[in-house]
């Protein structure tokens, strides 16, 4: 008998990770034993394998499927292994420009316009770069992405070499039902990331007249076409009034999601509205207001509250992100951020950054770990001071921050957030200080007495008790 693999399935090797497997639009590998890789290898339409139970495993989860003799795996499919480390993800800046002129922009230096762009040409030499060191999925961002002169062309090189965008981070100004339509038929169905502010302040936020109501539009007309939704809103002293009258308007629509995000100490941000910024216990109390309302209303949209909760109305659960381990059993050799090192950042000028929320830091100090226009990916994921600074783990880190390393909480929330960290104390092994606050102010106990009624699914019993 002769088998394939599965249409959806691609077998993979990377440096450290030998034997894993893609599912097609699922962004990370699986990994597989010895004996099932072996096996799925010779799944190549040219090896009459005899019947096993094994291979009956293999097909119940959908890995393989019988065929004719010559019936080879598609060129997706078919096994490839790099020698590189493991990243599934690309975070791809296409375009640093914008029709906005955001107060608050985490990607510029200063108020100066970014004006970098990839062409179409140098975007699809690093999509093919990123397919062959095994990239799947992709995060397409700005600036303004649907500014960009070939949005749709890179929309359909990502899906024409087995790729997929599993988010698309945008102002929604230039979002069409033809757009849309376009995006459904390539088989994109990203998650639409869409900046909201709130009502009565978008506005002033995004230095546009009009944007409120061609955003909220925006979120209709997505939410219409079946496309998962979610608003991101900068939280600052200006707009604490209208968050929940904002979450109460999202959730009529149909967003699945309100993200709230602290306005950062970035460059743009200080000069534009240097007293707006929220001190990081005020905002810390002023999200525990919200969502102790939010509670209550019985609405379904999900509340994500940057470095500080999770909340999932419809199943009264929630998660808190100052937790990466609540079991305080860490493994030492984990990376400090598991988000940098799953996901390559990728600027509008070519440059290659652990974390693309801090492109405008780097830039200001001077910081480049390699760029793209100069250097291949490969090369790039090889060595060098990007791979030092995302490869870094809990144990070197720990040795380079001897406060955290003391700390009874290290256990627990494994440094923070390392871009604050170094935003905060100019330090790329800096502590997060928000997160220290958070556990030596009680935050955790005054979150989950807040939260009462609901699940806490990464309670500390140490903490609780």
């Amino acid at each position: 008998m002769y088998y394939r693999l599965s249409d959806n399935i691609a077998l993979r090797s990377w440096q450290f990770v030998p034997r894993a497997y893609y599912i097609k639009n699922d962004p990370y590998a699986k990994g597989l034993s010895e004996e099932d890789f072996e096996l799925l290898l010779r799944c190549d339409g040219m090896h009459d394998i005899g019947p096993a139970a094994e291979l009956d495993t293999l097909k119940l989860r959908g890995l393989i499927e019988e065929c004719e003799k010559g019936d080879k795996p598609s060129e997706w499919s078919s096994y490839k292994s790099y020698e590189h480390r493991y990243f599934p993800k690309m975070n791809f800046m296409i375009t640093g420009k914008c029709n906005y002129n955001c107060l608050h922009c985490f990607n510029a230096a200063d108020n100066a316009p970014i004006m970098t762009e990839w062409t179409y040409e140098q975007a699809l030499d690093l999509l093919d770069q990123a397919r062959d060191c095994g990239v799947l999925a992709f995060t397409i961002t700005g600036g303004e992405p649907m500014l960009h002169p070939h949005f749709m062309d890179i929309v359909k090189a990502v899906y024409d070499r087995g790729m997929f965008i599993e988010e698309l981070n945008t102002n929604g100004y230039f979002i069409t039902q033809e757009k849309l339509d376009r995006m459904k038929e390539l088989g994109c169905f990203p998650y639409i990331k869409i900046s909201f502010d709130g009502l009565g302040c978008h506005d002033w936020m995004r230095d546009r007249k009009g944007a409120e109501e061609k955003t909220l539009a925006a979120m209709e007309l997505c939410v219409k076409n079946g496309f998962r939704v979610m608003a991101q809103t900068q939280v600052h002293k200006r707009n604490l009034h209208t968050l929940i009258p904002t979450a109460k308007k999202l959730d009529s629509i149909g967003v699945n999601t309100m993200r709230l995000i602290r306005t950062t100490e970035v460059s743009r941000w200080l000069e534009n509205a240097p007293d707006s910024c929220l001190p990081i216990e005020d905002y810390f109390a002023a999200m525990l207001d919200f969502m102790k309302e939010y509670k209550t209303l019985g609405l379904d949209m999900d509340i994500i509250i940057w470095q500080f909760m999770k909340a999932y109305p419809g199943q009264k659960s929630y998660s808190l992100d100052t937790v990466l381990c609540a079991s305080g059993e860490m493994k030492p050799t984990d990376p400090v951020c598991k988000g940098n090192r799953g996901m390559i950042g990728v600027t509008s000028g070519g440059d290659i950054v652990p974390c693309l929320q801090m492109s405008g830091y780097f830039e200001e100090h001077g910081i480049h770990m390699g760029n793209l226009h100069k250097t291949p990916l490969k090369e790039l994921l090889s060595g060098g001071d990007y791979m030092k600074t995302v490869c870094t783990n809990l144990h070197k880190f720990a040795k380079a921050n001897e406060k955290c390393a003391k700390c009874r909480y290290f256990r627990y929330c494994n440094g923070g957030c390392p871009a604050l960290g170094r935003l905060f104390t100019g330090d790329r092994n800096g502590s997060d200080l928000s997160k220290c606050i958070y556990y030596e102010k009680g935050w955790y106990q005054k979150t989950t007495k807040a939260m009462e009624g609901w699940t806490n699914l990464t309670a500390i019993r140490e903490l609780d008790g």
